[in-house]
């Protein structure tokens, strides 16, 4: 399932759930206070979504001893999983199985091996909840063809991140092990891949990914220390077969870096779009929070664009708001400590937090790029870049290990341009323009100081 269209249906949902109520253009009234909002962070409303599944659309040749799972965005309610929601079908006839869910995965096992040369279908309906009562976004299906044999090969560990007797690992590291092919997730816990200090555990929590297993601890590692991890026998393919033998490996830590603060936005905080001179939108726009401009005036494209949020065209809020991006603009350029350099593509790359620092224009492109908070929800991100910022279509920047959209900061010093159908995160403060191009989305807000934001048929939500 293409990842990019499940962020958006995400965005999509959160809007379906606040209302499409837009604003005029000269009101000065806040009804989107983000004070009211912060008051209400934990509550969950968002609504899970299939994200991958095994055996995959399509497949043929499937083993005939195979499970068959569906990894979410989130954590199901355990009672939700039940043979009535996740539906497995042979040529429309049900088949018999058991199901069972741990964490985001939900896993149908079949009582008996599957038939030779038989379409299966698999379906996950929207009875399946979130451990928040939310239903998934839509219902799933998929389909496979199984093989004419069974799969006797025990899985092995490919490789690990980090790799066997590394040094100077970053305290906000996860662990990672990647598999010759997919295990079970019911089989990966802390007794089968457990990461310690000596004897001492490490606590953490566990996610599998197709053919990967990432631990992320509950808070940063201890500096200059040595962890071992095991991954036991008892870890098992989806096939149920065993490892032949437990795989292990060890790492030491380096010197924790000296994490950046967080921007202050003060009111520009308010907004989730704020330009210079003019906001340009084409097609259906979605923005989920306050428009703002100065000292332009010029708004167009809404309708048929909709802002969930007040539009303020010119008047004092917007002028406010600019003279605090000013102010946080300066600031984020101004960031001195521990700078960590970067330079050209980030794509394809996992940073921890910290503040980086190119000397000319940054891109995401070849790859997308994963910013791990390493189980610490206040880390911060801050990207300087005298230049241009640019991803490509289609590229996403993906956050685990808690990280959240609202402490990822871009620091533009001319323009940033979001591809078609990216997936980005964090508040873009640019010094000349922004241009969202056709389905890009944008968790986290497009802020500039000069220039035009352009937008065509993007959905931009606060984060």
């Amino acid at each position: 399932m293409n990842q990019r269209h499940l962020a958006r249906n995400v965005l999509l949902c959160t809007l379906l759930l606040t209302g499409c109520n837009g604003a005029d253009k000269d009101d000065t009234s806040d009804t989107s206070n983000p004070d009211d909002t912060a008051d209400t962070e934990s509550d969950d409303t968002l609504a899970p979504a299939a994200l991958s599944v095994t055996p995959l659309d399509g497949s043929v040749d499937v083993a005939l001893n195979r499970t068959v799972s569906a990894t979410f965005s989130e954590a199901l309610d355990p009672a939700s999983v039940s043979p009535t929601t996740f539906i497995v079908t042979a040529e429309g006839t049900p088949v018999d199985g058991t199901v069972s869910s741990m964490g985001v995965t939900a896993t149908f096992t079949p009582t008996n091996i599957l038939e030779i040369s038989t379409m299966y279908e698999a379906e996950v309906t929207t009875g399946m909840t979130d451990l928040a009562g939310n239903p998934l976004v839509a219902a799933y299906s998929w389909s496979f063809t199984s093989g004419e044999t069974v799969d006797d090969t025990a899985p092995t560990v490919l490789s690990t991140s980090p790799s066997n007797y590394a040094t100077d690992v970053a305290v906000t590291r996860a662990v990672r092990a990647y598999f010759s092919e997919d295990p079970d997730p019911t089989t990966i816990n802390d007794t089968t891949f457990s990461v310690t200090i000596g004897t001492t555990a490490v606590p953490g929590t566990y996610a599998v990914d197709g053919a990967t297993v990432t631990f992320t601890p509950s808070s940063d590692l201890v500096d200059s220390t040595l962890y071992d991890v095991v991954v036991s026998d008892a870890v098992l393919d989806l096939a149920g077969n065993a490892m032949a033998a437990p795989f292990a490996w060890s790492f030491t830590t380096g010197q924790a870096a000296a994490a950046p603060g967080s921007v202050d936005l003060q009111s520009a905080a308010d907004f989730a779009v704020l330009a210079g001179s003019t906001v340009v939108s084409t097609g259906l726009t979605e923005i989920l929070g306050n428009l703002g401009v100065s000292p332009g005036t010029a708004v167009d494209g809404f309708p048929p664009g909709v802002v969930v949020g007040s539009v303020h065209a010119g008047n004092p809020a917007a002028a406010l708001a600019q003279l605090d991006l000013t102010t946080a603009y300066n600031d984020a350029a101004g960031r001195s400590t521990a700078p960590i350099s970067v330079s050209g593509n980030l794509g394809g790359q996992t940073l921890p937090p910290g503040l980086y620092v190119s000397g000319s224009s940054l891109e995401i492109s070849s790859g997308d790029l994963t910013l791990d908070g390493g189980g610490n929800e206040n880390a911060v991100w801050i990207f300087q870049m005298p230049s241009s910022f640019t991803t490509t279509e289609g590229r996403q920047v993906i956050l685990i290990g808690s990280a959240k959209a609202a402490n990822v900061y871009w620091q533009v010093g001319s323009s940033a341009t979001l591809g078609t159908t990216s997936v980005m995160v964090g508040n873009i403060l640019a010094d000349q323009s922004i241009t969202l191009e056709t389905g890009a989305t944008l968790n986290g807000r497009a802020l500039t100081r000069i220039g035009a934001v352009a937008l065509d048929s993007n959905v931009i939500q606060l984060p």
